[in-house]
């Protein structure tokens, strides 16, 4: 039998938001000083407002949206939430604390999910000294491709150098019929679907069975992952097992063989089969039972895929995903002082 991992939540389910050493995080007036000071959401209730102003803004907001939504239930990673201003806010920008963040080398840990409606505001955050610390390797995620001038244009500034990954972004028909169904209502003559398809392939259930990842399997997704391969996404990738549900086929000798995890945003990500199990519908199989496993729970699903994968893109597309507008963007930055 299969058994969903525990999210390991406390009993509030609302851990206090940590509270940031190093970064600056009071909200100066802008009539008396020019620099855009963020402000720290730190209550509980705070966070549950923020949350539930963010679904506001979905598709745009769903990555932002979805690491509120973890940080509401648990935090494992201590990620904590700065806005320009409160209530009304026109940026949000999510991050580790400072004390997560102490390799300057590590962009996995030194991530910031951004979500703006106001693109001049965002580029004083940005900017704002304290925000984001650009004398480290960082990578800024988000779904708005109108970020991509404000971001470079601010990272020139501070000497750093931005490289750009632009992928599709597909979200569930559960999640959008709950957390967007203008979307759905504005595509109706589409007839998009509202629930998740199950694959027409079946697979032999006796020899290969479903189950959850283990730490210890970590390294068979790092040599697969496109974005890792090396000690820092291996810790990353370790962290995601033990914080986040993952999935998996074990194949006859108990090891997996196809997997798929999830990450600190609550993107379905990591995905993977060993090169002798391709082929045969496993990760169709096991995003299906993840999707049918956590839906019921309330994780908003969604995922990216590149665009030169075809056979990911058929697969969201026959169990249902839909694909939207706005795509799924990652910013690398790096100093240039310590590029060369």
């Amino acid at each position: 039998m299969f058994i969903l991992p525990s999210l390991s939540l406390p009993s509030s389910g609302l851990p206090p938001s940590p509270v940031s050493r190093w970064f600056p995080v009071e909200r100066l007036e802008r009539s008396s000083h020019p620099a855009l000071r963020m402000l720290l959401v730190r209550t509980p209730l705070m966070l549950q407002a923020l949350e539930r102003s963010l679904e506001k803004g979905i598709p745009e907001s769903l990555k932002v949206y979805g690491t509120v939504y973890h940080v509401n239930r648990g935090n494992p990673f201590k990620l904590e939430a700065l806005v320009d201003r409160w209530p009304d806010f026109n940026t949000v920008i999510v991050r580790p604390p400072e004390q997560e963040m102490t390799d300057d080398l590590d962009h996995y840990t030194n991530t910031y999910l951004i979500y703006s409606k106001d693109l001049e505001t965002c580029r004083e955050a940005l900017a704002s000294p304290g925000t984001i610390n650009w004398k480290q390797h960082l990578q800024i995620q988000g779904l708005q491709p109108e970020l991509e001038k404000v971001i470079r244009e601010v990272a020139a500034s501070k000497s750093v150098q931005v490289q750009t990954t632009d992928a599709i972004l597909y979200i569930s028909p559960e999640t959008l019929q709950s957390l967007a169904p203008s979307l759905l209502q504005r595509d109706h003559a589409n007839k998009l679907p509202l629930k998740t398809s199950r694959p027409k392939k079946e697979i032999d259930d006796e020899t290969f069975k479903l189950s959850a990842m283990e730490v210890d399997n970590a390294g068979l997704v790092n040599g697969l992952w496109g974005f890792g391969g090396n000690e820092r996404s291996l810790r990353f990738i370790r962290r995601c097992i033990r914080h986040f549900p993952s999935f998996c086929l074990r194949g006859p000798e108990g090891t997996p063989v196809s997997w798929s995890l999830m990450d600190q945003t609550g993107e379905l990500r990591m995905g993977g089969t060993l090169a002798e199990y391709r082929n045969k519908g496993f990760v169709a199989h096991i995003v299906y039972r993840q999707t049918q496993a956590l839906l019921p729970r309330g994780f908003p699903l969604y995922s990216h895929v590149a665009r030169d994968n075809p056979y990911m893109h058929r697969l969201c597309q026959s169990l249902g995903s839909v694909s939207i507008p706005c795509g799924w963007h990652q910013w690398n930055c790096v100093p240039l002082a310590s590029s060369r």
